[in-house]
């Protein structure tokens, strides 16, 4: 792109900043139409699971539903709590928003077609995904209220316990592909099951992994049977309590941004990212966004059935299952898969 800005006569500096916004643009524009389409798929999708319709009144069937829903939230008054601390409260919405936009720099949606290609790029996204519970601690805290505060303590503790298992995830992952990028690792996976199968879900050592990989995303994103951040029935709504107007609707888009970017993760380290199902030339004539797209549904609509049917977890159901099965078991996939690939001459 910087050299189309340059054809028409701009220096390289600013063709470069050019292309960066229109590449920014690119993917924030798409994606926050994503989020409000994906949130009236949520909300279809349960509706289906418990046997009632859902949205249906605005818009045909209903789509328009999230976006009269968005005006609504942007037409409310912002009440700051007075006790409040009224900077971190206002800054901590924006933080939970930026980052989960921040983290799509790096996610390929196809061959070359990436903001930024970074040979790192699988770290930049453990540590953007690190720095999402920031958001919602800084609500917390900021808020001057023991619901959120409640809620603030419990991210921090999620986040941490299930971030340890996914970095022992992506580091198997890595050691099978030889690589942190993810146009590499996607690539690394074309035929890899019986010379025909585009995907690591199909080994026998990283399909467990993925397991694991999936729950931990639910985890991490808060959502059921993991959304203790924002237990209702405990917590009100969690750190979410005190919050109204837009500063609402930037955790809300925050909140399903992170989503979409985990169902992506599942995508392209496990499921073959833009690449076909199978490694056969006629599936090529598909674009590889397409395929990534419908991958990344397929997932989402795996965390809406979860949401719909599975009941939340205890807390220390949830701790038990992140520091005494996942972390063991993630560990020990470590050694056995990084064993495995030495005894096979695999970094010969």
């Amino acid at each position: 792109m910087t050299g189309f800005f340059q054809s028409l006569g701009m220096s390289y500096e600013w063709a470069w900043g050019v292309a960066t916004v229109a590449g920014v643009l690119l993917i924030a524009f798409p994606l926050m139409l994503a989020v409000a389409m994906v949130i009236y798929v949520d909300r279809k999708v349960w509706a289906s699971i418990n046997l009632r319709r859902g949205p249906n009144v605005v818009g045909p069937f209903g789509l328009l539903q999230s976006f009269a829903d968005g005006l609504k939230v942007f037409l409310q008054e912002t009440i700051i709590p007075s006790a409040a601390n009224k900077g971190i409260f206002l800054l901590a919405p924006i933080v939970t928003f930026t980052v989960a936009l921040a983290a799509w720099a790096v996610i390929p949606f196809d061959a070359g077609v990436v903001l930024a290609d970074i040979n790192v790029g699988l770290l930049y996204i453990l540590a953007i995904s690190s720095l999402s519970v920031y958001g919602i601690v800084m609500s917390g805290w900021a808020s001057n209220s023991k619901y959120p505060f409640f809620s603030a303590m419990r991210a921090a503790a999620q986040m941490i316990s299930y971030e340890v298992s996914i970095g022992f995830i992506l580091v198997c992952v890595v050691l099978w592909a030889g690589s942190f990028n993810l146009t590499e690792i996607v690539m690394s996976q074309r035929g890899h099951g019986f010379g025909i199968i585009n995907g690591y879900w199909f080994n026998l050592l990283l399909f467990p992994m993925w397991v694991v990989f999936f729950i931990s995303s639910l985890a991490e994103t808060q959502r059921v049977p993991f959304d203790l951040t924002e237990a209702e029935s405990e917590l009100v709504a969690g750190y979410q309590t005190e919050y109204s107007s837009m500063a609402f609707a930037l955790f809300w888009l925050g909140e399903y941004a992170n989503i979409l970017l985990m169902c992506s993760l599942n995508t392209l380290l496990f499921f073959g990212g833009w690449l076909p199902p199978i490694d056969w030339a006629p599936l090529y004539l598909v674009p590889g966004i397409v395929w990534f797209l419908l991958k990344t549904f397929f997932f989402f609509f795996l965390f809406s059935w979860v949401m719909a049917t599975v009941p939340r977890y205890r807390y220390d159901q949830l701790m038990r299952l992140g520091w005494k099965v996942f972390l063991p078991m993630s560990l020990g996939f470590v050694v056995v898969i990084s064993g495995y690939l030495m005894a096979t001459g695999h970094y010969s």
